[in-house]
């Protein structure tokens, strides 16, 4: 066994047996404390100093992550002002492995004035933290990683693995789906799949010009080419109706010109006209339908993969608002199939 291995089996060790010792009575009793604080809208306040300070941050991190509103509170800057972001409503998470934090302690007549329910995360409890707050998690450990026993390593590890433990038995009980976890995740690639839709990153109606039904063959081309508007090619043009210009006729891709021409002789191309070249039925989309659903659409669609959708209301499906090309959802982070074939 490298020494490496023996260190993490060690910190591993120290999670496990802190699980066995904590008490279900406080476990359940701060879960209590954290649902109270969802349902009154008010925050987790996480202190601490040090190594357990930067423990803290990370759970405050969490929380917030989840949907419940945390912040981190250095004990310090407590006393000189920043106090005053804690209310009464609000729980307080107080981490110290000795549960003698002179800072901490300083801090909590504070605390109990407000009216502030408090959990202490503590190494010892029959400390002084750990009598002054109304809920006490063990965060003991019999010895430390580090080779001295002094260094911050397994009982910030075990602090760190409880915080992560009521964070994932506090989302389980309040509900949280993928969903919501997205709200607080819009960068991500699960957030960008639940949240962004095919309005987010269409082409609007306003920036694309239509092509007359009775266009001649080299208007289709140079649309196609440079685009409209000054928006440079967008692989695609719209066609518009004759009885009205602001309602969806067909679709021209780059694809649908080549087997236009390939369909006819080259002493015909000069007579074709848009209409003759576009889909006259193009598959799709409303603008509120998730990004990575219209995605998919364009792939498996069962004749070939689609390049460009047309976006309409689903109320007029003839009116168009917008384009929505694959070339944008890959831009923002969504992936393609490998087999699909482009038009």
């Amino acid at each position: 066994m490298s020494a490496l291995t023996r260190c993490l089996e060690e910190e591993a060790a120290a999670i496990a047996a802190a699980a066995q010792r904590l008490s279900s009575t406080q476990v359940e009793a701060a879960l209590e404390l954290l649902e109270g604080c969802r349902q009154r809208r008010a925050k987790l306040v996480v202190t601490g100093v040090g190594k357990s300070g930067i423990v803290a941050r990370k759970i405050a991190a969490t929380f917030s992550s989840i949907g419940l509103t945390a912040v981190f509170l250095n004990p310090v800057d407590a006393l000189h002002g920043d106090l005053g972001i804690v209310a009464s409503d609000d729980v307080a998470l107080l981490l110290s492995n000795s549960g003698e934090t002179e800072e901490l302690l300083a801090i909590l007549p504070h605390l109990r004035r407000r009216g502030t329910a408090r959990i202490a995360l503590v190494g010892r409890l029959a400390s002084s933290l750990a009598l002054g707050c109304d809920v006490v998690l063990d965060g003991a450990v019999d010895r430390e990683v580090c080779p001295l026993n002094l260094a911050p390593t397994a009982s910030t590890a075990v602090a760190m693995a409880i915080g992560d433990a009521l964070a994932a038995v506090w989302m389980e009980r309040a509900g949280i789906s993928p969903e919501d976890f997205a709200i607080n995740h819009p960068a991500g690639s699960l957030g960008r799949q639940l949240t962004l839709t095919v309005a987010d990153l269409m082409v609007p109606a306003a920036d694309l010009e239509g092509l007359s039904p009775e266009a001649p063959l080299a208007e289709v081309i140079g649309r196609l080419t440079e685009g409209s508007n000054g928006k440079g090619s967008l692989g695609a043009a719209w066609v518009q109706a004759a009885h009205n210009p602001a309602e969806l006729a067909g679709l021209i891709t780059d694809g649908d010109l080549r087997r236009t021409l390939q369909r006819h002789a080259p002493d015909s191309w000069a007579a074709l006209r848009a209409s003759a070249m576009a889909t006259a039925n193009p598959i799709t989309v409303a603008p509120d339908t998730l990004a990575v659903a219209a995605l998919e659409l364009m792939e498996r669609n069962p004749r070939q993969a689609i390049s460009v959708l047309p976006v309409v209301d689903p109320a007029q499906p003839r009116q168009l608002l917008g384009l929505l090309r694959l070339h944008d959802l890959v831009q923002a982070g969504f992936t393609t199939s490998p087999a699909a074939e482009r038009p």
